[in-house]
């Protein structure tokens, strides 16, 4: 199949389950924070994607293939599947909760702090795919790309800035969306994500030459002089 069939097809499938999701448990499709932050997402990865299609193609195949692969940890598979399932049932609680029981009230200016925080987001992304053409959807070494290490542009600052940029984005979904239980269910989703990054490194200073010495020299993991 084509590459760009894949990414329309992709695209189609994941704003179809995100508004079934959402929309479906809010009980409406009048809701314009819910549609303003479809806008985002959809808007800042569309223009991510095609920013990588025309610099780097191959990343593009990468991400587009399957999440579930031969050479990729049973870890990782089973990673993948438990936040897939976090993800959907906090899309449904930020309907309930902000739309159908109206449990939280939360002030429009934490909402635009919001929109500000995911569009940076994926500034951010657009920043490390730019800079990484090795970053699989999956943790694995791509031997047969090269696999080499990263330390230029976002990397130089943290090892892993696509996981920095997901812990800006999740949060800040939940104020766009009006949520406070989905921003307090949010820790869930951002401890995986911390969970994923010490298991993954484990996998890179096992197996990718360089990997070791490079997080010597670059000592932050997600958060600048924290983590």
């Amino acid at each position: 199949m084509p590459l760009a069939s894949k990414v329309a097809i992709a695209v189609i499938v994941e704003a179809a389950v995100f508004v079934a999701l959402l929309f479906g448990a809010a009980g409406t499709l009048e809701w314009g924070a819910g549609w303003a932050w479809m806008f985002l997402m959809f808007a800042g990865g569309g223009v991510v994607t095609v920013l990588i299609a025309q610099r780097d193609p191959a990343l593009l195949a990468e991400r587009m293939r399957s999440p579930m692969q031969p050479d990729q940890p049973l870890w990782d598979k089973l990673f993948l599947v438990a936040m897939g399932a976090l993800w959907c049932a906090w899309l449904v609680l930020m309907g309930l909760d902000a739309v159908r029981f109206r449990w939280s009230v939360m002030p429009l200016w934490l909402a635009s702090v919001g929109a500000a925080l995911v569009a940076m987001s994926f500034w951010l992304v657009a920043r490390v795919f730019l800079a990484n053409t090795f970053l699989a959807p999956v943790v694995k070494i791509q031997k047969e790309r090269g696999h080499r290490v990263i330390s230029s542009g976002p990397y130089a600052i943290v090892r892993h800035p696509l996981y920095a940029a997901a812990c800006i984005m999740i949060p800040a979904s939940a104020l766009v969306l009006g949520s406070w239980w989905g921003l307090a269910f949010s820790v869930l989703l951002l401890a995986g994500i911390v969970w994923r990054t010490v298991m993954e490194e484990r996998e890179l200073v096992a197996h990718l030459e360089g990997y070791a010495q490079y997080a010597q020299r670059v000592r932050y993991r997600l958060v600048p002089f924290v983590w």
